[in-house]
């Protein structure tokens, strides 16, 4: 059974940081390009960032320089730095592992909420 479950999001004030974490089991975690989705009240689920097997990474462009999406492949875990957090990234946040360039898998999301 796979499980991809994150951790780590709240409530922080503008320019404060959060570590998002995503726990990974029931899949060959080194294997997967993983990445972290976000979806805020009233709009779309947008890529925030993705990182294959070997720690190339790619952001979305409004997060460029604030974010920093990290892998532990032995530990099967996936992180997200999020600096200088503004409240337009406030959304529910998802970890998914992604196969031929589809999310195979999901997490049940974590919550951010950034307050001005």
């Amino acid at each position: 059974q796979v499980q991809l479950v994150e951790s780590g999001g709240g409530l922080v004030q503008a320019g404060e940081s959060l570590r998002l974490s995503c726990a990974a089991s029931g899949i060959i975690f080194s294997s997967y390009v993983m990445a972290w989705y976000r979806q805020a009240p009233g709009k779309q689920r947008e890529l925030v960032a993705r990182i294959t097997s070997g720690g190339s990474t790619n952001y979305v462009d409004s997060v460029k320089g604030r974010f920093t999406i990290s892998r532990d492949n032995a530990n099967s875990t996936l992180y997200l730095q999020m600096n200088s957090l503004k409240p337009e990234d406030t959304a529910v946040y998802y970890c998914g592992a992604l196969w031929a360039l589809v999310t195979r898998y999901w997490g049940q999301g974590t919550q951010v909420t950034v307050s001005s």
